[in-house]
């Protein structure tokens, strides 16, 4: 990795200085308005405590939901400082503005060892429009910078790339470091055989990665409703499942182009409708009946897709293989989340991508025996499809 991380800072660089450290804190909330899940919170501690061990103090800039540039109390930061004060043993307060005369003033009395959380970034309107006005205000309220959210890199915001034109260093935190090293790595030098694992609803959402992972991987498994659209352009009859018609002659191509490196189900588990599993079966791919759909992969393509995993040496898995959140279609993303954690256990890099596939894997109680899961579900498709992702180019090379 070329990025310059926390590691590279100096101990003057760091002791009595006020790190300005932007966080993924875009977390659920349960009824009560508590932190239903705060994965993305303990994500950061290790950044947040090394920055604190080295002597600074912390400011934390974090987004929230989706407020339309104005503030709205639904969307505030403050249940997330409750949760964040609960989980880090040291002195955390919370203001509710996030620039300003009395945000630079609370950095300014912040002691080493302390940390602030800022009231959420898109309660400002410049914040995704970069502003650079906003951008300069926000350097303010820091002495150096750290991004440390990978799952906002892929957005040119004031708090993740503006910023950096005013506030320097400006350096990866050490989430973002294992983000990139486990993504990357699996990109530029994996080891084989590299299976990757494409799940979801339309192709069209994941055509680009489909394209970019082709030339590197040794294996390509489809799942999901995409997988509707190969079937389609096979010939097959497709139900009432969900198909891009306008997407057929590129799931033509791709058939053609690839070769047996592109493996589709074999079987799908059909119901009439995604509420009446009570109903479902398992048909062949060219067999699915007019009047049904498919919702998940077959148990025939679950077994083989299992294999295929338990065989690799690195496995890279974004989207899941079914509609999991309604048994019995959760079959076929279960089976590649359990094939997944045999394969860590056998020594192959398991990496999940974000989305749909890190909650499947959370809620099969998976996610420890995983390599890496991204926090970052937009920000890991980019990535893999090779773009270039702002909150990470604005940052200080090596």
């Amino acid at each position: 990795m070329n990025t310059k991380t926390i590691r590279d800072l100096t101990a003057a660089e760091l002791k009595g200085q006020r790190a300005l450290v932007r966080v993924d804190f875009n977390v659920p909330l349960d009824d009560a308005g508590k932190v239903a899940d705060d994965t993305r919170i303990t994500a950061a501690l290790p950044t947040i405590t090394t920055l604190l061990d080295g002597g600074a103090s912390v400011v934390l800039l974090a987004h929230f939901g989706r407020p339309k540039g104005a503030p709205e109390a639904k969307y505030s930061l403050a249940p997330v400082a409750a949760r964040l004060k609960e989980l880090l043993p040291r002195p955390v307060h919370f203001l509710d503005v996030t620039v300003g005369a009395r945000a630079v003033e609370a950095t300014q009395n912040l002691e080493p060892g302390e940390v602030l959380l800022l009231e959420n970034t898109r309660f400002l309107p410049g914040e995704e429009k970069n502003d650079e006005s906003l951008s300069y205000e926000m350097a303010q309220l820091g002495d150096f910078y750290v991004n440390d959210a990978f799952g906002a890199a892929h957005r040119a915001h004031a708090s993740t790339a503006g910023v950096t034109k005013f506030c320097r260093p400006a350096v990866a935190g050490l989430l973002m470091e294992k983000e990139l090293a486990y993504l990357g790595g699996a990109l530029a030098a994996p080891q084989r055989p590299f299976v990757a694992i494409l799940g979801g609803s339309k192709i069209s959402g994941k055509i680009d990665v489909v394209e970019a992972l082709l030339p590197k991987v040794d294996k390509l498994l489809i799942g999901g409703a995409m997988a509707c659209t190969f079937f389609k352009a096979m010939g097959f009859e497709t139900g009432n499942s969900l198909v891009e018609p306008d997407r057929l002659d590129m799931a033509k191509d791709l058939l053609a182009r690839a070769g047996n490196k592109l493996v589709l189900p074999i079987d799908a588990t059909i119901a009439p409708a995604m509420d009446a599993g009570a109903q479902a079966s398992a048909v062949a791919r060219d067999a699915i009946p007019a009047g049904l759909a498919m919702f998940d992969i077959g148990p025939a393509s679950a077994a083989e897709y299992a294999a295929i995993v338990e065989g690799a040496k690195t496995v890279l898995w974004n989207g899941p293989m079914g509609v999991f959140e309604k048994p019995p279609f959760d079959a076929g993303t279960f089976a590649v989340a359990n094939a997944m954690a045999k394969a860590t256990a056998l020594g192959a890099t398991t990496i999940i991508g974000g989305g749909d596939s890190a909650a499947a894997v959370a809620e099969a109680g998976l996610e420890s025996q995983m390599s890496h899961v991204s926090t970052g579900g937009g920000a890991s498709l980019e990535f893999l499809e090779g773009k270039d992702l702002p909150g990470v180019s604005a940052l200080d090379a090596r």
